[in-house]
């Protein structure tokens, strides 16, 4: 994994998680705004005392922040260091029943039900790049289309193949022809495979449950533009070009 080693977080590199994680998503300034962008932008997409469920919730920071503006969040993540964080990071919020944290395997959390007993969620978030980790994108969103509420949204942080900061590693000149020509590579990683996925790729996975209609910039921006998103219909060649100013890019998916 030393081709790549830059280019992945630490959490996909190494397997970080829990306090060790956190310390390092702080440690960096692009993480922090990243996370604040994103934050920020799913708030907007949820109705007052609205509820959202949190998938790869990791250690609890946004779910945190969605319940202290007022919203009932349910969550859930696969690692179990995670959520021993989560835990104690979300304790008073858990105990007050703003918070729930569903656990376990991956396999489970498909067949199961939300220990929150929400059924029609108004957004289902992930942020910092679990839909990366997805092999079988589309077994997810019929998972998350039986989690939505009729009007629901899915807003998905994910690594961009087109941030032109990985243009300088040779493991991205080395899969550039497979992401053109399949809509998507892998390569290895600590818990699961590592995909980068073209925005038709995320598109055409979706479907029939959900429908891709925005990308927009993985940072904050105060370009107008980049800030509202580009939809879509506009063409994948502009979102890849707004999606290659940073390395994660933000999509919003509407329910069918």
């Amino acid at each position: 994994m030393a081709h790549n080693e830059k280019a992945l977080t630490a959490f996909e590199r190494e397997g970080v998680a829990g306090a060790e994680y956190v310390e390092r998503i702080d440690a960096k300034a692009s993480d922090r705004s990243a996370r604040m962008a994103f934050q920020n932008l799913a708030v907007t997409m949820v109705p007052h005392g609205g509820a959202v469920f949190d998938f790869g919730a990791g250690p609890g920071i946004d779910a945190r922040f969605y319940a202290e503006r007022g919203l009932t969040v349910a969550a859930y993540d696969v690692d179990s260091k995670m959520c021993e964080y989560f835990t104690e990071h979300c304790r008073d919020l858990i105990q007050s029943g703003r918070v729930f944290l569903d656990r376990g395997g991956y396999a489970d959390f498909l067949a199961g039900e939300s220990v929150s007993g929400i059924r029609d969620f108004d957004l289902i978030t992930s942020n910092f790049a679990p839909l990366n980790l997805i092999d079988n994108l589309q077994e997810l969103f019929s998972k998350f289309h039986a989690l939505s509420s009729p009007r629901g949204k899915v807003l998905a942080s994910v690594l961009s193949p087109y941030y032109v900061g990985d243009v300088r590693y040779l493991w991205w000149w080395r899969n550039a022809l497979r992401l053109w020509r399949d809509g998507h590579y892998f390569v290895p990683g600590v818990q699961a495979r590592i995909f980068r996925r073209r925005i038709g790729d995320f598109a055409k996975r979706s479907k029939p449950y959900f429908e891709l209609k925005q990308v927009f910039c993985g940072l904050p921006t105060r370009r107008t533009r980049d800030a509202e998103g580009l939809d879509v219909s506009s063409g994948e060649g502009r979102a890849s070009l707004l999606a290659s100013k940073a390395r994660f890019m933000f999509l919003l998916f509407e329910k069918q």
